[in-house]
C-alpha cells in the first residue's frame, strides 16, 4: 500500500498443497544497500516457482550476468520490475511445456515496491507472464493471492494521508476478513513499513494469532459490524 510517508507491505504465511499439506513459508523480501535503495518483494502463487525467482536474484547480486543490471544495480524501480518480471517468466518457462504461455501449476505473481535514491518510492503489480502495471493515485494499493474478501474494506477506508498505526489496522482488517473466509490464507502475518527518503526499514514485525493488539482487532471489527448491521433499519413487507 503506497501513502503519502512511504509504503507498507503486509503477507501471510500459509502455503497449502491441500487441506492436509498446510505448512509456513515467509512470503516477505527485502534488498538494501544503505543511503541508496531499500526494495520489497511479496509473493503469491507456486511456492517453488517464487523461491525460485528470489533465488535467482540474490545470485545474480553476488555474481554479475550478461543479462543486464542486478536487482541492486538497476538504474530505477522500472528497471527493478521489469527484471522482476522477467526473472519470473524465465522460471516458469523453465518449468512449463507451454511456452510464453503461464501454466496455472506454475502461476506466481508478485509486488515490488521501494525506492531508489533520486526518485520518489514506487508500487509494481508483476504478472505471471512478467508485464507489471504500477500504483498511482486512482489505484494506488495492490493485492495478490487471495483478494475478493479483504478488498471491501481497503476500498471503503482507505486514505493515501492515514497515518502508519491507521494503514496497520486497516491492512489487519482486510487480512482478518480473508482468513476467516479463506483456509488458504493464515496467520502468521509478516508486516513491514517503509518510511520515504529513509532507504531502510521502519518497523518489521510478524504478527501471530496470539497477537493481543490482531485478537483485539479481529474481535472489535466483528462486533462493530453486528452493531453497524442492527443499527440499519429492518425490511418492510
Amino acid at each position: 500500500m503506497q501513502l503519502n510517508n512511504g509504503l507498507i507491505f503486509m503477507s501471510d504465511t500459509r502455503t497449502n498443497a491441500g487441506v492436509d499439506n498446510i505448512s509456513q513459508f515467509c512470503k516477505l523480501f527485502t534488498f538494501e544497500k544503505k543511503n541508496e535503495r531499500f526494495i520489497t518483494l511479496l509473493a503469491a502463487g507456486n511456492l517453488a516457482t517464487t523461491q525460485s525467482v528470489i533465488s535467482l536474484l540474490e545470485e545474480r547480486n553476488k555474481a554479475p550476468t550478461d543479462r543486464g543490471p542486478s536487482i541492486m544495480e538497476a538504474p530505477s524501480m522500472f528497471q527493478v520490475a521489469r527484471l522482476v518480471g522477467d526473472t519470473l517468466r524465465e522460471v516458469i518457462q523453465r518449468n512449463s511445456d507451454v511456452g510464453q504461455k503461464a501454466d496455472a501449476t506454475f502461476h506466481a505473481t508478485f509486488i515490488v515496491g521501494g525506492q531508489i535514491d533520486g526518485s520518489e518510492p514506487r508500487l509494481f503489480l508483476i504478472y505471471p507472464e512478467g508485464n507489471f502495471i504500477e500504483a498511482s493515485t486512482d489505484t494506488p494499493y495492490f493485492q495478490i493471492g487471495e483478494t475478493k474478501y479483504g478488498r471491501p474494506i481497503m476500498l471503503r477506508a482507505y486514505d493515501a494521508e492515514m497515518s502508519w498505526e491507521a494503514a496497520i489496522k486497516l491492512l489487519l482488517i482486510s487480512f482478518d476478513s480473508t482468513v476467516k473466509a479463506n483456509l488458504s490464507v493464515g496467520l502468521p502475518l509478516d508486516m513491514l513499513a517503509y518510511q520515504k527518503d529513509s532507504f531502510e526499514c521502519m518497523y518489521r514485525d510478524r504478527i501471530t494469532s496470539e497477537d493481543p493488539y490482531f485478537l483485539s482487532v479481529s474481535n472489535g471489527w466483528g462486533e462493530a459490524l453486528k452493531s453497524a448491521f442492527d443499527q440499519l433499519p429492518d425490511f418492510k413487507f
